[in-house]
Order: C-alpha cells, then sequence, then structure tokens
C-alpha cells in the first residue's frame, strides 16, 4: 500500500460510552479503501426497560456491509461482555475467529441447538504473532478474573497500538503469572502510538488487592462459618473457583456446586487443567448426608438472577438443599449496576431463613478484575503513548481516566464515544466520521433493532395494556350488534366505578355512529375512528393511552 494515502483509524461499536457490549474495529489504508479487523464481540444484559429481550447485540450493519475488506476478528478473552456475541453475529461476517483454547472450548461450551455452524477459529497462545493483511499482532499475557487474558499489540506501518483488553497488575494471580512489566517497557521503548486502555475503575484511588488475598480472606471466613457457608461468585472467573474449592478443602468441607454455567465453566476448566489437584464436588443428593458445618457450597446468582441457584435458595426451592439459621452467604462478586434491587430480594429472602450475609465491605472475599488508578498510572509510564484513548467505561469513567491520562503527560487524548472513527495516523488524533452504532436485540429465535423486534409496542403494553375491538357492519353499513370489545392490562372500571370496557365500548360505538353511511365504505376509516375515540376516552378516564387494535367487516 501507498503511505501516502493510508490511514490508521479506530472505531468502536460497543464498550464506550458504556460497561459492557465491547466492539472495536481497526482499519487501515485509504478512507474509502480500508481494510479491517475486529476486536472483540460482546454482549450486554437487558433490564426490566427491554422487556422479553434475552440479548443485547451491537448494530453491525456497517462492517457487514464492508465483509469483503473484513480480515478477521480477534477475541481477547471470554467474558460475556467480550465474547457473547460471536454466535450470533458471525454468521452474518464470515471472517477467520482468533482467540486463546479457553475461550474457544467456552464458546463451544455454550453453543446452543440454534448455532450450528462451522466457526472459522484460529487459536493463538501467549506471544504468540500472526500477520491480519496490513496488521501484524502479538498477544501480550495480562491478569484478570478469568484465564487466558490478553492485551494486543497492532503494528502497521503508520504506528502500533496497544489494545488492553480487561486487565489489572496481580503480583500473585490465583491461576497463571503475574504481568511482566518489562514487556510493556519494552513497547515503550520501542515507541508505542496509542494506548487503548480499560477504564472501568478510573475513579477508584489505590492499587487493586491480589487475588491470594482473596483466597486468604475467604478461607478465613469458611473455616469458621458455624454451619453451611454459601459462597456465590461470577461462573466465568475460574481462579476464584479454584480459590474456593482450595478453601472448602483445607477447611475440611465437601464442596457442592450448584447452578448450570457454574458447573460448565468447572467442565472447560478442568479439562484445560486448571483444577488440576483438587478434590471433586459431591453430587447435590448426597448434600443431606453431610453435618452443616462440613458442607460449602459454590453457587450461581450473584447478580440475583432469579432462576438461579442462589434466588432459590433464599426462596427454599431446592430439591435436595436448604439453608437455616446459623448458615451464612459470601457474595464473592461486585453488584452490577442495575442488578442491585434484585439481589436486595434475595438477600432478603435469606435473612428471612436467619442466614448471615457476608460481603467485601466486612471482610476481603471479592476483588475486581480492572486497573485502579495507580496501575493505569504505571501502564502509562511504562508505554509512554503519544496518544491515549479510554475506552471500557461509561462517561464518568472514560472522564476521570482522560484526566488522569493528561495528568501523566500524554500529548493527545482522545474523547471519543461508540461509533466515532478516530485517525490515530498520520497526523494528530482526530474524530474524522461518525458511523452507526446503535443496538439491535435478540429476541427468541429473532433479531432485529426495537421496531423490528416489536419492542416499541411491547413497552407501551407494559406501561398501558391493550384492547382490541371486533366490529360488523351489515350490508346497509350499519352495526350489525355491539362490537365485541377486550381490554388487557386496564383497571376493571374507571374513577366512578363504571366497568371499563364498557366505557370504551360506548366511546367506539358514538366514534362509528357519526361517520355518514356513505363515508362507512371506508372501512379503515371506520377502524381509525374507533381506535382514536377509545384511546381518547381512556385518556380522560384514565390518564393513559393503551395500545388499541380495532377490525371492521362487513356481512
Amino acid at each position: 500500500m501507498n503511505d501516502s494515502k493510508n490511514e490508521l483509524v479506530f472505531a468502536p461499536l460497543g464498550g464506550v460510552g458504556e460497561i459492557g457490549m465491547n466492539f472495536g474495529l481497526y482499519g487501515f489504508g485509504p478512507p474509502k479503501k480500508r481494510k479491517w479487523i475486529i476486536v472483540d464481540c460482546g454482549v450486554t444484559f437487558p433490564g426490566p426497560e427491554l422487556p422479553g429481550v434475552d440479548l443485547v447485540l451491537p448494530d453491525i450493519a456497517f462492517i457487514e456491509a464492508e465483509r469483503e475488506n473484513l480480515l478477521g476478528m480477534v477475541i481477547t478473552h471470554a467474558h460475556e461482555d467480550h465474547y457473547g456475541a460471536i454466535l450470533d453475529l458471525w454468521p452474518r461476517l464470515r471472517c477467520p475467529i482468533h482467540m486463546s483454547a479457553f475461550t474457544a472450548a467456552m464458546l463451544e461450551a455454550k453453543r446452543e441447538p440454534e448455532h450450528q455452524l462451522d466457526l472459522d477459529i484460529h487459536l493463538f497462545q501467549a506471544n504468540d504473532t500472526f500477520d491480519l493483511g496490513p496488521f501484524s499482532l502479538k498477544v501480550i499475557p495480562v491478569t484478570h478474573s478469568i484465564p487466558e487474558p490478553f492485551s494486543l499489540l497492532i503494528e502497521t506501518t503508520l504506528g502500533r497500538v496497544l489494545h488492553t483488553g480487561d486487565w489489572k497488575f496481580d503480583p500473585e494471580p490465583a491461576i497463571g503469572q503475574p504481568v511482566d512489566q518489562d514487556q510493556f517497557a519494552k513497547i515503550g521503548d520501542d515507541g508505542l502510538l496509542a494506548l487503548v486502555c480499560d477504564s472501568t475503575n478510573a475513579m477508584t484511588d489505590g492499587e487493586s488487592p491480589s487475588e491470594k488475598a482473596v483466597n486468604e480472606g475467604l478461607r478465613e471466613q469458611i473455616e469458621k462459618a458455624p454451619g453451611r457457608v454459601v459462597i456465590t461468585s461470577f461462573s466465568s472467573n475460574v481462579g476464584r473457583i479454584r480459590s474456593i474449592m482450595e478453601a472448602a478443602r483445607d477447611s475440611g468441607r465437601s464442596l457442592l456446586v450448584l447452578g448450570r454455567s457454574m458447573r460448565r465453566v468447572m467442565d472447560v476448566a478442568g479439562d484445560l487443567g486448571y483444577l488440576d489437584g483438587l478434590p471433586e464436588p459431591i453430587p447435590e443428593d448426597e448434600a443431606d448426608n453431610i453435618p452443616r458445618e462440613n458442607l460449602a457450597i459454590l453457587c450461581t446468582g450473584s447478580q440475583g438472577e432469579p432462576r438461579a441457584a442462589l434466588a432459590k435458595l433464599s426462596r427454599d426451592e431446592m430439591r435436595a438443599v436448604s439453608l437455616t439459621k446459623g448458615d451464612m452467604v459470601i457474595f464473592s462478586s461486585r453488584a452490577i449496576p442495575g442488578n442491585e434491587k434484585a439481589i436486595n430480594d434475595i438477600k432478603n429472602g435469606l435473612i428471612e431463613q436467619g442466614v448471615r450475609i457476608l460481603e467485601n465491605s466486612e471482610a476481603l472475599v471479592h476483588v475486581s478484575g480492572h486497573p485502579r488508578r495507580n496501575e493505569l498510572r504505571r501502564m502509562y509510564q511504562l508505554t509512554r503513548p503519544s496518544i491515549a484513548v479510554p475506552v471500557h467505561g461509561e462517561a464518568a469513567h472514560l472522564s476521570a481516566h482522560a484526566a488522569l491520562a493528561a495528568e501523566e503527560g500524554i500529548a493527545q487524548v482522545a474523547s471519543i464515544r461508540n461509533g466515532d472513527v478516530l485517525r490515530l495516523a498520520p497526523g494528530d488524533a482526530e474524530i474524522v466520521h461518525q458511523i452507526e452504532a446503535g443496538r439491535d436485540y435478540k429476541d427468541g429465535l429473532l433479531y432485529g433493532d426495537d421496531r423490528q423486534v416489536g419492542l416499541r409496542d411491547r413497552r407501551k403494553l407494559s406501561f398501558a395494556g391493550i384492547v382490541c375491538l371486533n366490529v360488523i357492519l351489515d350490508e346497509k353499513l350499519q352495526l350489525l350488534d355491539d362490537p365485541d370489545i377486550e381490554a388487557v392490562g386496564l383497571p376493571e372500571a374507571d374513577g366512578q366505578g363504571d366497568d371499563m370496557e364498557d366505557v370504551l365500548l360506548e366511546a367506539a360505538i358514538g366514534a362509528i355512529n357519526s361517520i355518514p353511511s356513505k363515508r362507512r365504505r371506508d372501512l379503515d376509516l371506520v377502524a381509525e375512528a374507533a381506535r382514536r375515540a377509545i384511546r381518547a376516552q381512556a385518556r380522560d378516564v384514565w390518564g393513559k393511552k393503551p395500545l388499541v387494535t380495532v377490525f371492521v367487516s362487513q356481512v
């Protein structure tokens, strides 16, 4: 390629301005003839404002249209917000996917029957290098709350970019080796154009505690618990799972594992040797045969998921396991924003049973897998980039990260959001274009935007219900009989005590009768008049306007 016309750009379609749904694009070449690679392909999870939605996915229409110029996808690690959209989006991209063995095994384990795909997967190991067109990549091991997390050093003729992925400087990780900081220093010595860096904990001072310290805190709490002890954690945190298994073993407790996702991760981790040397968990039906003080339970549900094992324990719905006064539940996790109420509901259910709740505020039983401010400073001091690009965070995190980078003397700090096309080289860092970076939704077996999956109307239904009216006109275009009406999700009566369906029906009949007979030949006009009348009457007597569907036919 002729470098005089080439540009190196970064364009996130997710994960910048939000936590979750990470999806980054790197492009190289002339503006209208770029080659692209994807870094990460994540999801986020719906809240109550998205009724019925299963997953929230990045809108990939832009890169789908550029498929002939798409060279591949590289996955930094196996957290859902970094790889969870692959099975749903890959059929639209059909590109090679580069990932580690653990990530590939996790991806295979989570396949559902509808995901009958022949994925083009290429495995890499720590410090491997490979080329994708004009991009030369090196995968650099880091520490995080999952096995095999990597940063990516992306080299082009216009400069080198370090895409950190999720990371921290853990001097004593539960699994794997500490970060080789000398390797990052050498990257800085050789010259780094841009650092595209995790912002999750950019508002938290100090350094993240080591996973070893969490291991010791868990062991202490499990050893002194008088009854059954339940530990709930993120199922993907294999290092934490190993710590819990070691603590149970060292305290003389048998371990029971509850929750499909937890068992799935443990199966993958066991096959890859991450749980070697540890005793096998016991079957669920053996739990009642073990004295309460000799049993530890590892389970899913740390985020308040209503169908997870912890929620069932809080409702005393487990078939063979229950909790009672004197037992303890340890939350070896943090609450993801938006999940607080669901988690509190579970805690209240446990407290009603006399169960003690223990969290990180009382003892060190959890630590984040992301860098705090001192670790971010250290990364900048090691790598010394010309450009800082804060990613992986909401606005407050990105702003705090940008200020920290400026304090560290970084000459250019790029403040970007999803959809911005940031030119990294040549010249100063600059947003040169915007591309569509919305959201798509997985709804059952279907995909689409909020209109295509019916989400807009579903929200209205959840707020104001629906009214269905069936109108039959005779040959003279008069009402053959009173229309049939059914109101779902509306109050039974208005403020005067009158039946709501009768009130709305009367309004519809009045509107139809007010239409001159000749104009009733237009059945659509009749339907619209009745619809408007019902909505107006509902607004007057209730204060809300339901969805209204009217069917009109003539006999």
